[in-house]
């Protein structure tokens, strides 16, 4: 990348991690996308790519590069993920830099199409919950997976929420505070049985709880990290014949789906997932919608 694109982009990611308080992964994300983004103007415009340079793109320029980028094999949500950043990035550079390009008006993101979530029936994910507690090599590690899945399916967490939480959460009450996506807080309910698998944690884990460390802790006493949690799911599903859309996430999506099914409205189901936009959440009437026509279709005699 070119030394004044390079410049820009480092002041622009650290106001993303910092005042828009984007994910992570986010932020990675579209440090490649502008690394990439870089490298191709540099080779492109045959030199330093400054302001004037980003200014003077034109739409067959953002073409080409998206062009780059699908000989690379990236499907239409990897080049749907460049889109946004490029957008991002020049419309912070046009507030904050007075870098104007008029070119990137024509620059359009790939359809997408929207993917209903996969959730598991009621009884899979009790017996995915207890079949991954089951294979745990440990007494604490077992209650420790209990627990978090659990979370996930009583509670509506993402695997990300609870693993950050601390044992400021303890003692437990009905109700936790959560921080999702954008450090954004809400309040979650903590059913009983979640509540007791918590404890059960707590009493046979060898860390004890530390207000400002994470409650949940891997064998040598870091954080837990979500891919020992994914792996245990992995290893639990053959023996149900479970599908690999059976995964943390799904739990959550039962959650969702469960709570629909059972007659909550969608502004509840909105604040209790952390949705930002009721859209996000109004997806899960679909999968209500396709659990109903699989029913029909499996027990109607004329369907």
């Amino acid at each position: 990348m070119s030394d004044g694109l390079a410049a820009l982009t480092r002041v622009w990611l650290a106001s993303l991690a910092d005042a828009r308080r984007l994910s992570p992964h986010t932020v990675r994300a579209y440090e490649t996308t502008m690394e990439l983004f870089g490298d191709f103007l540099s080779a492109h415009v045959g030199g330093i790519v400054g302001a004037a340079e980003l200014s003077a793109m034109t739409p067959a320029d953002f073409r080409a590069f998206l062009s780059m980028r699908r000989g690379d094999g990236l499907a239409n949500v990897s080049v749907a993920r460049d889109v946004s950043a490029l957008r991002t990035f020049f419309g912070w550079a046009r507030r904050t830099q007075g870098v104007v390009c008029d070119g990137l008006a024509g620059l359009k993101s790939p359809k997408l199409a929207r993917r209903v979530p996969r959730p598991v029936s009621p009884g899979d994910a009790v017996g995915l919950i207890a079949a991954v507690g089951d294979i745990a090599r440990l007494p604490w590690t077992a209650a420790r997976d209990t627990a978090v899945l659990l979370l996930l399916y009583g509670s509506g967490l993402r695997i990300a929420e609870a693993l950050s939480l601390t044992g400021a959460v303890l003692p437990l009450g009905e109700t936790i505070l959560v921080t999702g996506k954008r450090n954004k807080t809400r309040s979650v309910p903590v059913l009983p049985v979640v509540a007791e698998a918590i404890e059960a944690y707590v009493k046979l884990t060898p860390w004890a709880p530390v207000r400002d460390l994470p409650l949940f802790r891997g064998l040598r006493g870091g954080a837990l990290d979500a891919g020992i949690v994914r792996a245990a799911i992995r290893a639990a599903r053959p023996a149900l014949g479970l599908p690999d859309s059976a995964t943390p996430h799904a739990l959550r999506h039962s959650f969702a789906t469960h709570l629909l099914a059972r007659g909550a409205d969608l502004r509840s189901i909105q604040e209790l997932l952390g949705h930002a936009s009721l859209s996000s959440t109004q997806i899960y009437t679909a999968v209500d919608a396709a659990q109903l026509l699989d029913v029909y279709r499996n027990a109607h005699s004329r369907a």
